[in-house]
């Protein structure tokens, strides 16, 4: 019975009233499945009773029970239609003979606290998504999980859930919006975010700003760019969490509902066949997750969510492998921020498989690891109906020995002042090279306001920070201070460090996740105004010029900044949060057995 149909209250059918006291309590579930714990023998005929409650028959409880983990919400357009798209999921979990339950946890609308104090909470919702997952499938004793994901934070979230426990699980994406239309071309949100900074120096007015806004974001789905929530839903296909060509059908079609009612479908062949997250994650499924995000261009967040994933599945990965996979794997997509192209897009000719089977072709990707259906990533491919390279016409998509550039967009810089590395993506050249002065700003709004009062000069290395996992807390995206920058005209000529993060959307020199980070006594929150720091995109370099002792002599003065706050679960994660370098995991990484 699907979850749309069941009401307090409705009639339930005993259809097996008639047997035995021995089958009535007994069910025919497999001994090893942890639903058995609530719904089988006579002590439990307590918890049956309650699910009877709520519509549940003899024949939902005999089957393997699937939590639909569904974070839709009103308030952002990336979670506003995934009651639809789990009520699929649902569907699917019924016509191939499981019990979906469907429950429910948090979003956090990035785009909207964007350049707010509420950013904090970002990062913060990926960790508290994570746990409660993790909390009703232990506590209500789930077989099998279908997570569903809508918002940057979403997806990630929902991918550790799966891997700490390790219950058979399938991801589904919710979708991205399409592209909006403004002045005969396509536009997304990063457009009116650049729009901001135009603005200000006085080259849109207000009438243009206005219509910009109200035609970007057209529906439901999430960013329509190769940010962050597209990015992770390309990487789930890579790492096999999600079937091949699950990740690029928009939000809004029917293409989407039936990608979602085959999670459903997938996820009881998952629990019937006992695979599980843990049989298809290996340092070399993390591997092709690397380098279809540097060859996509794909987000600076993805760093961030995989090395959170691989820590909890118990995968050494470090930051350093991101740039030694980035320098070997070419950029190959042009899409945005970097380009013009969106996720639709790519889903027109193919989708995430077609770049897949180019980097399979060319060595870079190992087309041999496990997917969730149970059959290899090339194996996949040739189940596809996907068009020959030949026929593929798509200005943004480029051999693999005729790139976009040479290497991917992922890269990892080093140096004095970020001796744990920090991470940039790549939207312009490779040979990027910058020295200049540093102005500091201890917290995004006070560097915003300088930039939106035309302060800003030619040659500035905006330095913000005091924004890391621990520092901010929560490591807030900055999208808003660097799409002010390129929309004031300054996206080749100034460079941007903190110890906080970028949106997806973010182009331009702009370098973040730098660690240590400001509040656990790093370089970045030593240096002073005007110190003169180097980006050196080539030599993978960044450094101020400083010696060692006088870096050591700051160090010795410095004092760690006050908690920002005292109290509450900012406080909390403020004391928790580990290193970017690490994934700024919370967890351990130590999973059930």
């Amino acid at each position: 019975m699907s979850e749309s149909q069941r009401r307090p209250g409705d009639a339930v059918d005993d259809e097996d009233a008639s047997r035995d006291d021995t089958e009535k309590f007994a069910g025919s579930k497999d001994a090893d499945l942890p639903s058995r714990d609530v719904t089988e023998g006579a002590e439990r005929a307590p918890h049956r009773s309650m699910f009877r409650a709520m519509g549940f028959d003899d024949a939902d409880l005999s089957s393997p029970m699937v939590g639909v983990a569904n974070p839709a919400a009103d308030i952002t357009p990336c979670n506003v239609h995934l009651d639809d798209v789990a009520g699929s999921a649902i569907d699917g979990v019924e016509d191939t003979g499981g019990m979906p339950i469907e429950f429910g946890t948090i979003t956090i609308s990035d785009a909207i606290s964007m350049g707010t104090e509420g950013m904090k909470a970002s990062l913060i919702s990926r960790e508290v998504i994570a746990d409660s997952v993790e909390l009703v499938s232990f506590g209500e004793r789930m077989d099998g999980l279908v997570t569903v994901a809508g918002c940057d934070k979403n997806l990630p979230g929902m991918m550790m859930a799966a891997i700490r426990t390790d219950l058979p699980s399938v991801f589904l994406y919710g979708g991205s919006i399409m592209p909006g239309q403004h002045e005969g071309r396509d536009v997304t949100i990063v457009q009116v975010f650049e729009g901001v900074g135009t603005y200000a120096q006085g080259e849109m007015d207000a009438d243009e700003l206005d219509e910009l806004e109200r035609n970007a974001c057209p529906g439901a789905g999430s960013c329509g760019g190769m940010f962050t929530a597209n990015t992770m839903a390309s990487i789930s296909e890579a790492l096999g969490l999600a079937p091949l060509g699950s990740a690029s059908a928009p939000a809004e079609v029917d293409e989407r509902y039936e990608v979602a009612e085959r999670a459903g479908d997938l996820v009881v062949d998952c629990i019937e066949n006992d695979r599980r997250p843990s049989d298809l994650l290996t340092r070399e499924s993390f591997e092709n997750a690397i380098a279809l995000q540097t060859a996509i261009g794909g987000s600076t967040n993805g760093v961030l969510h995989l090395l959170a994933l691989a820590r909890e599945a118990g995968v050494g990965l470090d930051i350093e492998d991101f740039d030694e996979i980035s320098r070997r794997t070419p950029k190959i997509a042009d899409m945005q921020p970097g380009g013009q192209s969106v996720m639709n897009d790519l889903h027109e000719i193919g989708g995430v498989p077609i770049v897949i089977r180019r980097l399979i072709e060319a060595d870079l990707f190992d087309g041999d690891q496990l997917t969730v259906t149970g059959r290899t990533i090339s194996e996949e491919l040739e189940r596809l109906d996907l068009p020959d390279d030949e026929e593929i016409d798509a200005d943004f998509l480029y051999p693999v020995d005729e790139p976009k550039q040479p290497e991917g967009a992922i890269k990892i810089l080093k140096g004095n002042l970020a001796p744990e590395g920090a991470v940039l993506k790549a939207t312009g050249q490779d040979e990027f090279h910058h020295e200049g002065p540093a102005r500091i700003f201890e917290n995004e709004e006070d560097a915003m306001e300088y930039v939106q009062t035309g302060e800003i000069e030619s040659g500035d290395v905006i330095v913000i920070r005091n924004e890391g996992p621990r520092g901010g807390p929560g490591m807030r995206e900055m999208l808003g201070v660097t799409a002010a920058v390129v929309g004031a005209g300054h996206e080749d000529d100034v460079a941007l460090l903190t110890d906080g993060r970028f949106s997806g959307a973010t182009r331009g020199p702009m370098i973040g996740h730098v660690a240590p980070e400001a509040a656990s006594g790093g370089p970045i929150g030593l240096i002073e105004e005007g110190d003169e720091v180097t980006v050196d995109i080539p030599n993978r370099e960044l450094s101020v010029d400083l010696s060692e002792d006088e870096l050591a002599s700051r160090h010795a003065d410095w004092e760690p900044p006050e908690p920002p706050y005292t109290s509450g679960i900012l406080a909390k994660y403020h004391r928790d949060f580990a290193s970017a370098s690490l994934g700024a995991v919370t967890n351990p990484g130590v999973k059930r057995e």
